[in-house]
């Protein structure tokens, strides 16, 4: 599963858990049980306006066993760590945001701040890269600091691919062309290679049936 989807997935069930709770709270302080005329079950949370979240049962059902106050101080403590640990991994870019690109201003001549966004480099060399032949999917990811960029690509290969032809047209295709195109001296690449699996061979089609 990607990063992207692990997001999505966590962001999703926190906020499903956020809504259920909300609604909880909504309800039972808007006294809406009452006015709708239904009895919520006897373990049912917040059923009132004047029921706390916590009964003192709840609260004081454990406080006199050992383990209780660091089991009741480590939880808290471990969910705020990691989702502190899960925000600062969000912030934190994986990459540049863009390439800075040298300007082809003369001597002597005003020189202007060039700039290109990593996703379109991304996108020039999958486009590229994926119209190879033996190459079944391809991601590329922009790594490195903006002044000395580099380009990560990983290939999934075809059955019966020729990884040394694959090799050789990647550097003076996709990357070359890169280069010229950012106009950099060099364009260091890494390519990761993976073969795919076998593709099911289709069934033979049955005949007919003559009724």
């Amino acid at each position: 599963m990607s990063r992207r989807a692990v997001n999505r997935t966590v962001l999703g069930l926190v906020g499903l858990g956020l809504l259920a709770g909300g609604a909880l709270v909504l309800l039972g302080g808007l006294d809406a049980y009452r006015h709708l005329g239904i009895t919520p079950p006897d373990w049912w949370p917040l059923t009132s306006p004047d029921q706390p979240v916590l009964s003192a049962e709840s609260r004081t059902r454990w406080a006199d066993r050992d383990w209780w106050w660091p089991v009741a101080i480590a939880v808290p403590a471990l969910v705020i760590a990691g989702c502190l640990w899960w925000l600062f991994a969000q912030l934190r870019r994986g990459g540049p945001a863009g390439v800075d690109l040298p300007s082809p201003a003369a001597p002597g001549e005003p020189h202007f701040a060039l700039h290109v966004r990593s996703r379109a480099v991304e996108e020039a060399v999958e486009t590229e890269t994926v119209a190879l032949p033996d190459v079944d999917r391809v991601s590329v990811k922009v790594v490195g600091a903006a002044r000395r960029p580099r380009v990560r690509t990983a290939v999934r290969l075809a059955p019966g691919a020729d990884t040394g032809a694959l090799v050789a047209a990647y550097g003076a295709g996709p990357v070359e062309h890169a280069r010229r195109s950012l106009g950099l001296a060099a364009l260091p690449a890494e390519l990761r290679l993976r073969g795919g699996k076998p593709r099911r061979e289709r069934s033979a089609k049955k005949p007919p049936r003559v009724r």
